[in-house]
């Protein structure tokens, strides 16, 4: 009988698309059981590569010129299957549309994300999963908002400068002039972080140094977006503060404060990405499940896509392997999040480095590994 496979791992940052994990895992599986059935589903948590992973699984890729995270004209794609919409606020704000070593922790805008949703919603979108993560902006959402139509002046009834600096400026909001159509869409924050805005664990303090926040950049930004909190409370009542405090508010620099005033229901990304890639009757089909992603630790656990597959997974019935670039996970703690066994590649060079540059011939010989111990 042909045992079937599915493999629904996430990219390995830096060296391998999640498309290309599934295509050298199949080869390797192939290799030593030649006839084994493989289904593809690569995956994604929200963050960049959710695009990607919707449309291999399908979606139409759309393409538009949008704002960067620095203003500048970027081409930016979202994912559309019917009237559904896959969109990444990485493809118009991430780290990546940042220049090589060129960190603006102040005044990096959200304002392409607002564009990307304005395309979603032109092109008809009535459902749209906004995943959120990797961004270069810690604004609140304040510059995805003003692109879809929101108001934000200084006390001169000027604009504020982009940025979550300019927010210590803000005098006035005004959200009565926003995108109608957002009233009649369900729009899904889709993120794998569930920090508040603000405060210790709020998004300056938490992520505002991986995107080149010295101490004093985190305090102003913190400030600026307690103080963009509080403006709106007054425009738009208690509901503000409310967003301001719930978990998914501070994902992806605040963008998620942003969607959450705008009436977004935050779900965990791999749920909802699992969910629109259709896994569940993919799972059904399965006798094994291949997990992974490049790093295999403490992170993992909490809402990254290897743990939510391997929780789908467990919950079916279905045996699951992971593979990954390094692993930092004991065996009982695997055990515990649905994962019988990884297959780290530097089982097999132990040399990073090399891992990184070869990742794929190494992650085809894990494969094989795979093979020889569950399908032969």
């Amino acid at each position: 009988m042909t045992q079937r496979v599915l493999i629904a791992a996430d990219k390995f940052k830096g060296s391998l698309t999640a498309v290309q994990v599934a295509e050298r895992v199949t080869a390797g599986l192939r290799r030593v059981v030649p006839d084994v059935a493989v289904e593809a589903m690569p995956v994604a948590d929200g963050g960049d590569g959710t695009v990607d992973a919707a449309v291999a699984a399908g979606f139409e890729r759309r393409e538009v010129r949008v704002a960067g995270p620095l203003g500048d004209e970027v081409t930016a794609a979202f994912a559309l299957r019917g009237d559904t919409a896959v969109v990444e606020m990485a493809e118009a704000s991430g780290l990546q549309r940042l220049p090589a070593g060129v960190f603006a922790p102040l005044t990096a805008s959200t304002y392409g994300s607002g564009e990307l949703l304005r395309a979603a919603l032109d092109a008809g979108a009535r459902t749209i999963v906004f995943g959120v993560g990797g961004s270069a902006t810690t604004d609140g959402g304040a510059g995805m908002l003003t692109a879809l139509g929101a108001r934000f002046l200084d006390a001169d009834g000027e604009p504020v400068a982009p940025g979550g600096g300019g927010l210590g400026a803000l005098a006035t909001a005004d959200l009565s002039g926003l995108d109608p159509r957002l009233a009649s869409v369900e729009l899904v924050l889709a993120s794998d972080v569930d920090n508040p805005l603000t405060g210790p664990k709020g998004a300056p303090a938490v992520y505002g140094p991986q995107k080149g926040a010295s101490p004093d950049d985190v305090e102003t930004l913190d400030a600026a977006l307690a103080h963009f909190a509080k403006v709106l409370e007054g425009a738009v009542g208690p509901e503000a503060a409310e967003h301001a405090a719930s978990p998914g508010a501070g994902a992806a620099g605040g963008i998620g404060y942003g969607a959450l005033l705008i009436g977004a229901g935050f779900r965990a990304g791999i749920e909802v990405m699992l969910d629109v890639l259709g896994f569940a009757p993919a799972l059904e089909r399965a006798d094994l499940v291949i997990t992974g992603e490049g790093s295999l630790d403490e992170q993992t656990l909490h809402g990254k896509a290897p743990a939510g597959v391997a929780a789908a997974a467990r919950a079916a019935g279905k045996e699951v392997v992971a593979v990954c670039g390094r692993l930092a996970l004991a065996p009982d703690v695997l055990g515990r999040a649905g994962i019988r066994r990884a297959y780290p590649l530097t089982a097999i060079e132990p040399d990073v480095a090399k891992c990184i540059a070869d990742a794929g011939p190494i992650l085809e010989r894990s494969a094989e590994h795979i093979a020889q111990d569950f399908l032969s």
